[in-house]
């Protein structure tokens, strides 16, 4: 999960050119000088990389590989036991190393044949627009550190255990990728910035933490619970709500815990029927429209 109220540790540029991740106080890599020159030479790599070119090689140490084939291990078991079925075909689809932290154009390349992908790389916070306006041209932006050795199955942030276990195995399935495609595309379609926060709320709780459901149980494909360690095991406990595009697109959630209400799609293609019909067609109006009709009924529902 992601804590702190952080998602994304601030990057600075001083004068003299060097780059800097400012981690919080209660951030486990803080105290950790070697961890945050590692941070800041990562950050700095993502910062000057220019646009068409191979995404920077990170040079990874022994310890951070040991975090991820530790990490990848584990989850590939709850994987087995939660994930949702199409998710898995993706994951064998594309092949990460297990024991290695892959580069994230090795990432693109394995994806690129599959289904047209590629990563980008980010030193933090990507603007809400450029995000997930790329998705559209089947680019994703993704950082390129790893959570600190300390708490291997914990991290404040996105790293990029999130941005590859989790996002990169969707991403290798046409459908899935179809859906992210969809989702950049109406971020790009939308003018106010309400619209385009509406479109994101409704991928946070879908391609984030959506969960759907198969042969009776309940399946996560949401990157945001497949790369967590403990998440994907309180899922099945929390609030499961059915897909509703109103809902989903006005419920505020909280990125410094477990996600408490979740939505659920009753089949893959119910997902698609409902939320990829509604990325495909939606524009400013219509959220105005949807929103509008969700309060109105939830008024109804309250008595306010």
């Amino acid at each position: 999960m992601f804590e702190e109220a952080q998602y994304f540790a601030p990057v600075a540029t001083r004068e003299d050119g060097s780059v800097v991740v400012e981690l919080a106080a209660s951030h486990p890599g803080v105290a950790d000088p070697a961890y945050r020159e590692r941070r800041n030479a990562i950050a700095a790599l993502a910062l000057n990389h220019v646009a068409g070119r191979p995404v920077p090689v990170v040079e990874y140490t022994e310890r951070e590989h040991e975090v991820w084939a530790l990490v990848a291990r584990e989850l590939a078991v709850k994987h087995r036991a939660y994930a949702a079925t199409e998710y898995l075909r993706g994951f064998e689809r594309l092949g990460l190393p297990t024991d290695r932290i892959p580069q994230l154009q090795e990432v693109g390349d394995l994806l690129a044949p599959l289904t047209g992908f590629r990563y980008l790389p980010a030193a933090g916070l990507v603007p809400l627009r450029d995000f997930y306006g790329v998705l559209a041209d089947g680019l994703f932006h993704s950082t390129q550190y790893i959570r600190h050795h300390s708490v291997p199955f914990y991290t404040p942030e996105p790293d990029v255990i999130h941005e590859v276990i989790g996002h990169a195995n969707a991403l290798a399935s046409d459908r899935f990728a179809g859906l992210y495609r969809l989702a950049g595309a109406a971020a790009r379609r939308v003018e106010t910035q309400e619209a385009l926060e509406f479109v994101s709320k409704v991928f946070w709780f879908t391609m984030e933490f959506g969960v759907l459901a198969e042969n009776g149980e309940d399946r996560a494909y949401g990157a945001g619970i497949l790369s967590s360690y403990g998440e994907i095991e309180e899922f099945r406990g929390m609030d499961i709500r059915p897909l509703d595009i109103g809902a989903m697109g006005t419920t505020a959630y909280d990125i410094t815990k477990y996600q408490d209400v979740l939505f659920r799609a009753e089949s893959l293609a119910h997902l698609e029927d409902v939320v990829g019909a509604f990325w495909e067609n939606c524009d400013d109006e219509v959220i105005s429209r949807i929103a509008a009709d969700h309060a109105a009924d939830r008024a109804v529902v309250t008595g306010s």
